[in-house]
């Protein structure tokens, strides 16, 4: 007993110990429950999601650019017990954010609009002012928000197709990996714009830097309102005009320091991010309206119409808009596996109930499908389930509702199924990837004529936004501008 009581007082003293630190930007004393040992291993953690669900950009002379920014601001940062990491998060969302530990991401979609060294130092900047700050330590609660996921969705996700479809119904109205993302507070905010630009100033930047990009964000917000979108830089934080205006006011009280900027000029960092990826990744699948595209692996298929659809690394996912009805498309199998031992198998492990079972074509391919009653903790639920023997593999589409619903829902779900097919070549243009591309104006051309001119994937107020224009200001002869090309 003495030994136990020796053991729970050492305890009790690494435990206060690690609620009673000194945060390393305001010198002051906090509470904070999250040791730096733990805030370092839950970053790992959340860096090896972030890297599955997310996935990184495979550029080396990109990353290694962005890297090298963030590598001389983090030797500027207060916070000296932790080695900063810096990656590009491939995410279309013009989004930065940092996990505990010093892991740092900025998103192709956010290199895509910005047009200075200057703008993405402040951006950098400002993620490593919430490592230093300890801000994740501070609200150990992280969630971006933006889920929208009911109760049917948890339950399908139990029920349905094991960890894929379930990755893919928790993520349903949030991107992949949304969860390691912190959601921060207003004050925080504030705090990291200002550590930021402090970071920026002194490394040689103009700290004005943060103050433009977040008026371009503010734009880029406005002109995509109304369409899906996932998280951006300014998702939970103070209002974008009030935090340019701050910024604005700030960067000209500010030193700079000596140090040259990396990539000489604008025309200069423009040619360093020439060629990133803008939009989604056709390598993972993309939805064109709620027609979902794979030229991997060479299918289409047709959601229905006012769905919340969701891409993910892992499966695709679609949600009736009051939350009754849920599809998952997921991986089940390599090429050549039977369906109807998949199908078998699964029954066996979920305690399903079948009411309907048997050997079916969806389009070209051998199937089988399955319709039943699943328990789940939440009650029991319908499953309509077909596996599909695609050359690419072995696929199964879910179909998921209340068993009370299910006569309203399966013609849905049979349509869904029936419309999964070989893509068709105008489906693969559809889905050709677009990138970043510079090209040179005509004198007093207008940018819906440099536009039409260079096939540009971008409408004219986008690209406008993207290059930091007045969309209705003529264009002088040479001027460089950055389009969206399909290849």
């Amino acid at each position: 007993m003495r030994r136990i009581g020796r053991s729970l007082g050492a305890l009790a003293i690494a435990a206060a110990a690690a609620a009673c630190a000194t945060n390393p930007v305001t010198g002051r004393p906090e509470v904070v429950l999250m040791s730096p040992e733990r805030e370092s291993a839950a970053g790992k953690q959340e860096a090896a999601e972030v890297e599955r669900d997310i996935g990184l950009v495979n550029d080396p002379a990109l990353t290694a650019y962005v890297a090298q920014i963030g590598s001389r601001l983090a030797k500027l940062s207060p916070r000296k017990d932790t080695a900063y990491r810096f990656a590009i998060a491939d995410m279309a969302e013009p989004n930065a954010f940092a996990l505990p530990g010093g892991y740092v991401y900025v998103s192709r979609g956010l290199l895509a609009y910005a047009n200075t060294e200057d703008e993405l130092a402040g951006v950098i900047g400002h993620e490593i002012g919430h490592v230093a700050a300890r801000h994740a330590a501070q609200r150990e609660t992280r969630s971006i928000g933006v889920g929208l996921l009911s109760v049917l969705g948890a339950i399908a996700a139990g029920v349905i197709g094991g960890g894929e479809a379930a990755s893919a119904a928790s993520q349903l109205g949030q991107v992949a990996g949304a969860g390691a993302i912190a959601s921060y507070s207003r004050d925080q905010e504030r705090q990291a714009d200002q550590i930021g630009q402090q970071l920026a100033a002194a490394g040689g930047w103009d700290p004005a830097g943060l103050a433009d990009f977040l008026v371009t964000l503010d734009r880029e917000g406005r002109i995509q309102e109304g369409g899906p979108r996932g998280p951006s830089f300014l998702d939970s934080h103070p209002q974008p005009g009030e935090r340019a205006t701050v910024a604005r006011r700030r960067a000209g009280e500010l030193p700079r320091g000596s140090e040259p900027r990396i990539a000489k000029g604008r025309t200069a960092f423009l040619q360093r991010i020439e060629g990133v990826l803008v939009g989604p990744n056709p390598e993972d699948g993309v939805f064109v309206e709620q027609r979902f595209l794979h030229p991997g692996l060479g299918f289409a298929i047709d959601f229905p119409s006012g769905w919340r659809t969701q891409n993910s690394k892992s499966a695709v996912a679609a949600m009736a808009p009051q939350g009754e009805a849920l599809v998952t498309l997921a991986m089940a199998g390599a090429a050549g596996h039977d369906p109807r031992g998949a199908a078998e198998r699964w029954v066996a492990s979920s305690g399903a109930e079948v009411a309907e079972s048997g050997a079916t074509r969806i389009g070209d391919w051998n199937a089988f499908r399955v319709l039943a009653r699943v328990p789940s903790r939440q009650g029991v639920v319908a499953g309509d389930v077909v596996w599909i023997a695609h050359p690419g593999g072995l696929f199964r589409l879910s179909g998921v509702t209340a068993p009370s619903r299910y006569a309203r829902w399966a013609p849905v779900f049979g349509r869904v199924a029936a419309s999964f097919r070989p893509l068709g070549e105008a489906d693969r243009r559809a889905a050709r990837p677009l990138r970043l591309r510079l090209v040179s104006a005509r004198r007093g051309e207008t940018l819906e004529e440099l536009g039409r001119r260079t096939a540009n994937g971008w409408r004219p107020a986008e690209t406008a936004v993207a290059n930091e224009l007045d969309p209705s200001a003529p264009l002088a002869e040479g001027q460089l501008v950055k389009v969206a090309l399909p290849e």
